[in-house]
């Protein structure tokens, strides 16, 4: 049991080192990161603490994935799988129980732990052969494929968004409508196979044109339901719900002309870091996009001839 944790370890610094940072940096960077997203969210948001139950939750239920659980039984023996079971899920959910701790929501941080123990004796394993509906055509396999992966997060979004109004929030409810398109984000971070790219008898502008009518349009469909809502009974603020529905197709289109600029290859910590200082400082995106329009067609040619 030692071994495998020893084992993920070494895997996460591997991870870090191919992505051009050192370890230690990574994991104080990121532990600093954490602090600073869980303070701004308490400050923030009203209903902070049933967001950030369901924020480690998600991660924690990714742990009980049938094809893992799988690995571990048929590698360790009963009381060695559910020891591992136990320390990933209480490792995982350690941060988010320190900082509830610390807002001194202790019912919210026991539910948390109670969970993560249950969670421990679950086996995700669903084999069905229903395949799940999707508002999308097939061609855009990008939606298609992940909107099956996170569908959960839609549900989720839209009540967030009936909540905003119940309780007159409107921040909650420009993050439900970001919520949405951090899932788009998603979907455009791994890239195809070269031959799916191949297959398209266009020129490189033409089928980065394709790509991006298709964000407009797919994206359109699950995140304009919020968009109608909010405008309805936050009238006074259309200006800025329609600037953040805009800003949102700006950083998907982003995320995919990144995506083909490095084309064959996985969005490295560079794009990340720049990706965030655009969060931060979208006009940012006036630059950023240009250039990796221009670098996407480059890398494009050698694909679609």
């Amino acid at each position: 049991m030692k071994e495998y944790f020893t084992l993920q370890y070494k895997m996460g610094n591997r991870h870090l080192t191919e992505w051009g940072i050192e370890p230690l940096i990574g994991y104080v960077a990121s532990s600093v990161l954490f602090v600073f997203i869980s303070v701004r969210l308490f400050d923030k948001m009203q209903y902070a603490e049933y967001l950030y139950v369901a924020a480690a939750l998600t991660i924690i239920i990714k742990l009980s994935e049938g094809n893992r659980t799988t690995f571990l039984k048929f590698c360790f023996s009963k009381v060695q799988y559910m020891k591992i079971r136990l320390i990933e899920n209480g490792l995982f959910a350690a941060p988010f129980l320190i900082f509830l701790a610390y807002q001194q929501l202790y019912l919210t941080a026991s539910v948390l732990a109670l969970f993560s123990g249950l969670l421990s004796l679950m086996d995700l394993k669903y084999k069905s052969t229903f395949t799940l509906p999707t508002p999308f055509y097939k061609r855009p396999f990008e939606f298609a494929v992940g909107f099956r992966s996170n569908y959960f997060v839609f549900p989720f979004a839209y009540f967030l968004t009936f909540m905003s109004i119940y309780a007159d929030n409107f921040n909650l409810g420009i993050f439900s409508l970001l919520l949405t398109f951090l899932c788009y984000l998603a979907y455009y971070t791994k890239p195809e196979e070269e031959f799916y790219v191949w297959v398209f008898s266009l020129k490189p502008k033409e089928f980065l044109r394709y790509k991006l009518t298709n964000i407009i349009q797919y994206a359109s469909i699950l995140s304009l339901p919020i968009v109608v809502i909010l405008c309805w009974y936050f009238s006074e603020n259309i200006e800025i719900i329609i600037a953040f529905q805009c800003l949102g197709y700006l950083f998907v289109s982003t995320v995919m002309l990144a995506t083909y600029a490095m084309f064959s290859e996985k969005l490295n910590i560079k794009f990340g870091v720049i990706l965030v200082l655009t969060f931060w400082f979208p006009p940012l995106l006036v630059l950023i996009i240009p250039y990796l329009y221009f670098q996407s067609i480059k890398t494009l040619k050698k694909t679609l001839q």
